[in-house]
């Protein structure tokens, strides 16, 4: 009776439901909308080995998750009646694996400006994944670029499937996202890799000011490392100055000028109070050293990331409970012509003594957890985390560095980093064990996102396959050629066109960690020439060098466009 009366009076409802009779596609199309929205977002994966990080393992259990929390974990959880099952026999559930410092989708600030015009996209989408080490800029700061503590992780976080896909691939649910470049980097953010833009992403921020030592290479000061350290000790003085102007200003207004806002100095307050940590991207003993003498000085809160050489200094960081952020970017062999110079006895003990530095952390009781220290090629996370457990961390102490310790040192130990009723249902699923097996699927807040295997046994062909944009600068100058590559195993066949002329490479090759190398005959000026490219793929970049008898050796750079942004990932069935 009532819906009939709502009809009478509503004559308007009446023209729209006559529209959309007359409509079928729209009509079909707000239907399956309707569906997807009723679906029901509650999954139980049964009969699963569960590590749960909050106590033993269970060997045979059931996770339910809906709405994106955990609702249900035990041996004898009950499964819903509306929930999706998963069998998940033969499966290891894990907490969602944290990197605790990366770049992984941050756009660039030109992106980020054009998708707020949207000029490049919807819902933020559509900007380029900022590069590693390409600058970005606070807006309105007072101070140049990579001086900038303002600067706010969370404001280029990029919603980008496609880059996620990395990562996930590797059990990665959540990262610390990081601004990676500059001296005063900013504050980074802890986002889990999925959602429909940076707010749904956001778990916490900001969590920590992020600082390097790296000198500018723009012929700006300061370009040396000591002005690095004077600016570093400046600015923390003049943060230390504005507290106590604008802590005047506020006692007495009338009696002294208005204070100039700062936000540089103004984002370095909680710094200075103790209430953020700073984030030392530092590798060296000498320069792990030299940070924590900074943060003495100033008093602040320091953690450690990268930290090849923590392990020299260690007992100092165990005593004033300084936390690494280890990097899983490991050090490795490049590429050499037979009669290149054997490589430096100080980068054959970097390659040996990578994967025994979380090791020796542990031994020393240093609290830490896993970073991908600007690792492109994703088989290498897990990899290289097994390879730390080859060389002395238990499995156990590995799966925690990169769950429950990482989320414990960033602060988000209450949501994340266990699989506990209440927390976040993020969770990677792994055929057999996390470092032996296989990552099947990760659930991201509670939504199931598919998992991109590698194409073959080392995940290659992931970087090495497709159409690459490069510029050969040779002594004829820069050349610009399209190279079409297609690798079978880690063999590399394709073409070279453009201003170098068109021909088929030969004896091509690639390594899973993204050596590359191949021979053609390339048109010059006095003729048909052999050239030699050798280089590295990292993420869509490949660089490297060229070498022709007779001539001074060349250089090559280039891209590979991105494939068009993945659609339709959310939501779908777990494969499992």
């Amino acid at each position: 009776m009532r819906n009939r009366r709502f009809v009478r009076t509503m004559p308007g409802t009446m023209l729209v439901l006559g529209t959309l009779a007359a409509s079928p596609p729209l009509l079909g199309a707000q239907i399956g909308v309707q569906r997807e929205r009723n679906a029901p977002s509650v999954y139980a994966i049964t009969n699963a080995r569960i590590v749960t990080m909050a106590g033993p393992a269970i060997e045979r259990g059931t996770v339910v998750v809906r709405d994106g929390v955990i609702t249900a974990v035990g041996a004898s959880a009950a499964v819903p009646g509306d929930a999706r099952v998963i069998d998940g026999a033969g499966l290891t559930v894990y907490p969602g694996l944290i990197d605790a410092n990366s770049s992984v989708g941050l756009a660039s600030a030109a992106a980020a400006d054009n998708a707020a015009r949207g000029a490049a996209g919807r819902g933020g989408r559509g900007g380029a994944p900022v590069q590693q080490g390409a600058a970005m800029s606070a807006p309105n700061s007072l101070h140049p670029v990579g001086l900038q503590p303002e600067l706010a992780a969370i404001d280029f976080v990029h919603a980008d499937p496609d880059a996620f896909s990395g990562p996930q691939s590797a059990g990665i649910t959540t990262i610390l996202a990081t601004p990676s470049s500059g001296i005063f980097r900013g504050l980074s953010a802890v986002v889990n890799l999925g959602g429909a833009n940076a707010q749904a992403m956001l778990v916490r921020a900001p969590v920590a000011e992020h600082i390097g030592f790296t000198p500018r290479r723009d012929g700006g000061y300061p370009n040396s490392l000591m002005g690095v350290f004077s600016v570093l000790r400046q600015t923390l003085l003049d943060a230390q100055h504005y507290a106590a102007e604008n802590a005047a200003y506020a006692k007495n207004p009338r009696a002294m000028r208005r204070p100039e806002p700062d936000p540089s100095l103004d984002a370095l307050q909680p710094v200075l109070s103790r209430q953020i940590p700073v984030v030392f991207d530092v590798s060296s003993q000498r320069e792990i050293e030299r940070a924590l003498d900074l943060a003495r000085e100033f008093n602040l809160r320091a953690m450690i990331a990268g930290g090849e050489e923590a392990d020299k200094v260690a007992a100092r960081l165990k005593a004033e409970n300084v936390p690494v952020l280890a990097t899983l970017n490991f050090p490795r062999r490049p590429q050499q012509s037979p009669d290149a110079d054997p490589e430096p006895t100080r980068m054959l003990r970097a390659r040996v003594e990578a994967p025994r530095l979380a090791s020796k952390l542990q031994a020393a009781g240093v609290k830490f957890a896993f970073e991908d220290g600007g690792l492109t090629n994703w088989p290498e996370f897990l990899a290289n985390a097994k390879s730390a457990v080859d060389a002395g961390l238990s499995s156990d102490q590995a799966v925690r560095a990169l769950t429950l310790s990482a989320a414990e040192i960033l602060g988000v130990a209450d949501r994340l980093g266990s699989v506990e009723v209440g927390k976040v249902a993020n969770l990677t699923v792994a055929r057999g064990d996390l470092f032996s097996g296989r990552v099947t699927q990760v659930f991201v807040d509670g939504t199931p996102m598919d998992v991109r295997a590698p194409t073959n046994a080392n995940g290659a062909a992931l970087i090495a396959n497709g159409t690459w944009q490069i510029t050969v600068t040779l002594d004829e100058g820069e050349k610009p050629v399209t190279l079409t590559l297609q690798q079978v195993g880690d063999q590399l066949r394709g073409t070279i066109q453009g201003a170098l002329g068109s021909n088929q490479i030969a004896d091509g090759s690639v390594t899973a960690a993204g050596d590359v190398q191949f021979r053609t005959t390339i048109t010059m000026n006095d003729g048909s020439e052999e050239a030699r490219f050798a280089g590295t793929i990292e993420a869509n970049v490949m660089r490297g060098t060229v070498r022709i008898v007779g001539h001074p050796q060349g250089t090559f750079v280039g891209t590979k466009p991105a494939g068009a942004p993945g659609s339709g990932r959310r939501g779908s069935p777990p494969p499992v």
